[in-house]
């Protein structure tokens, strides 16, 4: 009996001496500049892909697709659903109604279980996990040149831009409105940087001054980059990434400067990010593709 005891008394104190192997976070690499030799894979068939956005809750992107003209009326958009390696789940996995169709689908937010999702006359919301949608929201009455990205802060309240004017747009309660304009830019890509609480636009055209509002409509200059024509941004780590079409590069800047971090193949429109992975996604809509890197320090 006594010697049951010591075996068990033994048994329990290797368990408590026993740390669990703690997981190491990934960090990111804004120093190794990359081409196309380092891509991790691509996503090729598509038609004419302007944004992607990653849901970390089902370890997803969503891509949207022109699939026609930028901006024409004509039905004939969607977005797919993508695996984390790059597989598609489903190509037409969000199309909108019969009452609302999709046309033109371009940047993309997710909040609370819902993608957001500008269009040529307004903004759809679809359930992300079975592809539905849930509502759309009427841009027409004013006439809207470009709308083109979705941001929010998890508020509930959610900005959109317009390239085609100087113009952010808000939606608040289902109901829109124009929240900025005669700004000094036309806005491209939005984002949200959760460390100062400040949205940041990406200028369009030859514009290479980045401005940032905060909820209560205050705008000023945050960043000027090289590059021009620029499209979606994100942050990570403290730093912006930014797609910059003139000279086909994702770059970088630290606060103080901006350098070349990849370049694409071709045009880069509105990026996704994997934070937790430190994987980009780059959209081609003239290529039909999606390119994914790793950013991640190795």
């Amino acid at each position: 009996m006594k010697l049951f005891s010591l075996a068990i008394l033994a048994f329990l104190t290797a368990i408590s001496c026993t740390t669990p192997e703690k997981k190491q976070s990934i960090t990111a690499d804004f120093e190794t500049v990359q081409d196309s030799t380092s891509i991790l894979f691509s996503v090729e068939g598509l038609s004419q892909p302007e944004a992607v956005r990653y849901d970390e809750s089902q370890n997803v992107y969503f891509i949207s697709n022109f699939n026609g003209g930028g901006n024409d009326l004509d039905s004939n958009g969607f977005i797919t659903k993508v695996d984390a390696e790059g597989n598609v789940v489903e190509m037409n996995f969000m199309t909108g109604t019969d009452e609302f169709p999709f046309h033109a689908p371009r940047g993309m937010y997710i909040e609370k279980g819902l993608l957001w999702v500008a269009d040529v006359t307004g903004v759809h919301v679809f359930d992300i996990k079975t592809g539905v949608q849930q509502k759309f929201i009427d841009f027409s009455s004013f006439q809207p040149g470009f709308l083109n990205d979705v941001s929010g802060d998890g508020s509930g309240s959610i900005y959109v831009t317009d390239t085609g004017k100087p113009i952010v747009y808000k939606i608040e309660n289902d109901s829109p409105s124009v929240f900025l304009d005669s700004l000094a830019i036309y806005p491209n890509g939005v984002t949200y940087n959760l460390e100062n609480e400040l949205f940041v636009l990406a200028p369009w055209r030859q514009d290479t001054t980045f401005y940032a509002f905060n909820s209560d409509g205050e705008v000023k200059s945050h960043y000027t980059f090289q590059g021009g024509n620029f499209d979606g941004l994100e942050f990570d780590e403290g730093m912006l990434l930014v797609a910059s079409q003139v000279d086909q590069s994702i770059r970088v800047h630290d606060g103080s400067t901006s350098r070349i971090l990849i370049h694409t193949i071709g045009r880069p429109a509105d990026i996704g990010i994997d934070r937790k992975n430190k994987v980009l996604a780059v959209p081609y809509i003239a290529l039909n593709r999606v390119d994914f890197w790793s950013y991640a320090k190795k």
